[in-house]
């Protein structure tokens, strides 16, 4: 096996692993409202923006969330790349 290839296949395991560890996630931003105090998730649900209360004790919580599913698709978008790459390589 091309060592080339042999590469991909091990960094698209890794990928696949750091996937299937990384979807406890929430999709969204999390805010603070000025006028209330109060934070808020927001994300687009059908095209519109939702916005969900969110409680001061899970903010954490939640901003480790949105992170990972910043991270995710950073993950997801490599793993796209590789696989392209792999077609290419196996095909040829």
């Amino acid at each position: 096996m091309n060592k080339k290839i042999k590469h991909l296949k091990e960094r698209q395991a890794e990928l696949k692993k750091q996937i299937c560890d990384n979807l406890d996630l929430l999709m969204g931003t999390i805010n603070r409202s000025p006028a209330m105090m109060n934070y808020g998730l927001t994300t687009k649900v059908g095209g519109k923006t939702v916005s969900r209360y969110v409680r001061k004790g899970w903010v954490p919580k939640v901003k480790k969330m949105t992170d990972r599913h910043k991270r995710l698709r950073a993950m997801i978008k490599e793993l796209s790349d590789i696989n392209w790459e792999l077609l290419k390589l196996e095909s040829d």
